[in-house]
């Protein structure tokens, strides 16, 4: 997506489309580093935009994010705690990290973030053969999971045109929320003693220093990797 109120970026976007038309637009804030080069709202001083959307639509309220967003637990919590009740996901995600073992962090994820953020998850990824995408295939494995990490409906892996279909009882989620004791995963976060996720960690504003190339996303990572804290050295014993 081009944008004219941000020159000179470029994001990539996914749009959620009711009958009216257009509802939202997210914007994907993790870009796979360092091999994506288009800026993420993060990446820009002084954006205002809400950086996490979620939509109330007739079948619910629901909350978008792109492929490796994923991979970061909180930014699919961010759309939880603002009430999202279906979580989609829009991906290209490849093997060996796909939908087939023995790795399978499709499936391994879409389901953890289904069961800790009490919701729905429809998740679409692409199926693509290695012979027509060199380096990378693209297993597929589109799926749809409840809200306590049941996997409701999955197409099998392998490329070409799949459609998954699964009931999504509003009803009965909205009921599991109000009525669990137990294993209720939002209400029972203790947000104040996390503190060590409080500290910075990927450098923010980066466009503000030159445009997003290749070396600047692997120089970003190695600054976030000398914030890590590390593990105290070991007591000399006496």
């Amino acid at each position: 997506e081009v944008d004219p109120r941000y020159p000179d970026c470029v994001f990539n976007t996914t749009c959620l489309i009711g009958p009216e038309g257009l509802l939202a637009k997210y914007r994907k804030v993790h870009p796979w580093l360092p091999w994506e080069v288009h800026a993420s709202p993060h990446d820009l001083p002084g954006y205002a935009e809400p950086l996490f959307p979620v939509t109330a639509t007739e079948i619910g309220v629901l909350g978008c994010a792109i492929c490796y967003d994923w991979l970061f637990p909180e930014a699919i919590r961010e759309l939880a705690v603002q009430g999202a009740e279906v979580l989609l996901r829009v991906s290209a995600y490849m093997d060996p990290w796909g939908a087939t073992p023995p790795m399978d962090w499709w499936t391994l994820v879409n389901r953890c973030r289904a069961l800790e953020n009490m919701a729905y998850v429809v998740a679409a990824n692409q199926g693509a053969s290695l012979s027509h995408y060199p380096p990378f295939s693209w297993p597929g494995g589109s799926m749809i999971v409840d809200y306590d990490g049941r996997i409701l409906a999955q197409a099998d892996p392998g490329p070409g045109d799949k459609i998954v279909v699964a009931p999504l009882d509003l009803g009965a989620l909205r009921a599991e929320r109000e009525r669990r004791r137990g294993h209720h995963l939002l209400a029972h976060r203790r947000v104040e003693a996390y503190t060590a996720q409080r500290q910075a960690a990927f450098p923010a504003g980066r466009l503000a220093d030159g445009p997003l190339t290749l070396a600047s996303n692997d120089a970003a990572t190695q600054s976030a990797k000398a914030r890590l804290a590390r593990p105290p050295a070991p007591e000399a014993c006496s």
